[in-house]
């Protein structure tokens, strides 16, 4: 199996739609032990649908919005496991005026940047009293070379996301620990629905040679086992896309 014997921190379990939550199964499935993140009123959620899984996992609070949760994320770990050997990041919100890209103020895209974006580094960091060599940070994107429809400040959030992993794979490489991204195309999930442009996805498929079902998160889910796994020892840095091939083509 995969993943056998490796012990994974797996944020974002929301719905059993979300891509997060298809990674804590499939990871499951390939041998690990998962333990998810959920805080404030979604903490009841979380734990609800994380029994859905094959194993029930544990469920630690973490708002990485607050630093007193990310200070203390390594210790309360430490009552679930003893080491982490992958982590992954499935973390995003913008508020609703970031979604106007020439009326938003500062504050709305601050959170943005703060919470989709800054938050790599803080959760890695966080993670990382508990992880060692041959350890894996995997983030979830959506290509933020385009200038989305409606996207906005969101989409600027992407475009600082993906630069944080370039930056925290060269100071976490000499770690022995590879950070990378999975650009995933869209996945109809409760939070991707709240996207004011999210109707528009409905025509991707039309435009991705291998084709896109949004209610299909597996194939996302896949690639991010697959990198926390032992089969990309020396790829770190990069941002795997996981869309149909909609990426590489033009107009």
């Amino acid at each position: 199996m995969l993943l056998e014997g490796k012990k994974l921190l797996v944020t974002g379990v929301l719905m059993d739609s979300s891509i997060a939550f298809h990674v804590a199964r499939l990871a499951q499935e390939q041998g690990a032990e998962v333990v998810l993140t959920s805080f404030g009123r979604t903490f009841r959620i979380t734990q609800s649908i994380a029994k859905r899984l094959p194993v029930t996992p544990e469920v630690v609070e973490l708002d990485v919005s607050n630093q007193e949760h990310l200070d203390t994320l390594a210790e309360r770990l430490r009552e679930h496991t003893d080491h982490l050997d992958g982590v992954l990041h499935s973390i995003g919100y913008a508020p609703p005026g970031a979604f106007d890209f020439l009326a938003a103020d500062w504050e709305d895209v601050a959170t943005a940047l703060q919470v989709s974006a800054y938050s790599l580094k803080s959760l890695a960091v966080a993670a990382l009293p508990l992880m060692s060599e041959g350890g894996s940070v995997v983030g979830l994107t959506l290509d933020a070379q385009q200038a989305w429809p409606v996207y906005d400040w969101m989409g600027v959030a992407k475009a600082a996301f993906e630069a944080t992993n370039r930056y925290l794979a060269r100071d976490l490489g000499p770690k022995g620990i590879r950070s990378n991204l999975v650009s995933a195309g869209p996945i109809a999930t409760t939070a991707a629905r709240s996207i004011p442009m999210f109707e528009q996805f409905e025509r991707w498929g039309e435009r991705s040679p291998l084709g896109w079902d949004l209610r299909d998160a597996e194939p996302a889910a896949r690639a991010c086992v697959a990198l926390m796994s032992d089969w990309f020892p020396a790829t770190t840095g990069e941002i795997v896309h996981v869309d149909g091939g909609f990426h590489a083509m033009g107009f």
